[in-house]
């Protein structure tokens, strides 16, 4: 997704849209590996303004996808929502303002570079959904799982594995005392 500099001039520049997952390389390595289903576009709503010596992007991105839980294996959809703010300066600029600091300012931690006379928000799209979709997926808080002896999903059925299994391992362990 491109933003053409020349359109943002003293008024910022709104971009509302929907893109695909196909037009984000990274995005479709994540449903190709199972992390995910993208079901929805990705939507987003862009602010682009010139402040001093670079660009100020604010947006928010929005799609639902589908998830497998952690927990119960059961699949279903969740909404990915990422409000984010990055500042763009050009790569010569960024370079001399990095060259003069020693320290990173919480500005340089949110900038990218560009060149040219458009920034392609592709890349950073692309990081803001996939660090919105969840490491260990669960379908709600309070979900219990699968038993680990006969596998049942302890949030449709109870089952009585836990009640009759006991681990022996340990169980010369159960009346040691500790003297202190």
């Amino acid at each position: 997704m491109l933003i053409p500099l020349d359109h943002i001039q003293e008024k910022p520049l709104e971009l509302n849209g929907k893109e695909t997952v196909e037009c984000f390389p990274v995005l479709e390595e994540i449903q190709a590996a199972g992390e995910c289903i993208f079901i929805a576009p990705i939507t987003y709503a862009l602010v682009a303004a010139r402040e001093y010596d670079h660009i100020r992007v604010t947006g928010t991105l929005s799609t639902t996808v589908r998830l497998q839980c952690s927990r119960c294996l059961t699949d279903y959809e969740a909404p990915l929502v990422s409000s984010f703010t990055i500042i763009y300066r050009r790569s010569d600029e960024a370079k001399a303002a990095c060259e003069e600091e020693t320290e990173l300012s919480s500005d340089v931690l949110v900038s990218s570079t560009f060149n040219g006379d458009e920034i392609d928000m592709t890349h950073e799209i692309e990081e803001q959904v996939a660090m919105s979709v969840p490491l260990k997926p669960l379908c709600n808080e309070g979900c219990r799982g699968l038993c680990p002896d006969c596998g049942a999903d302890l949030n449709k059925v109870s089952c009585r594995c836990s009640e009759r299994a006991f681990n022996f391992k340990f169980s010369a362990l159960k009346d040691f005392k500790v003297n202190r």
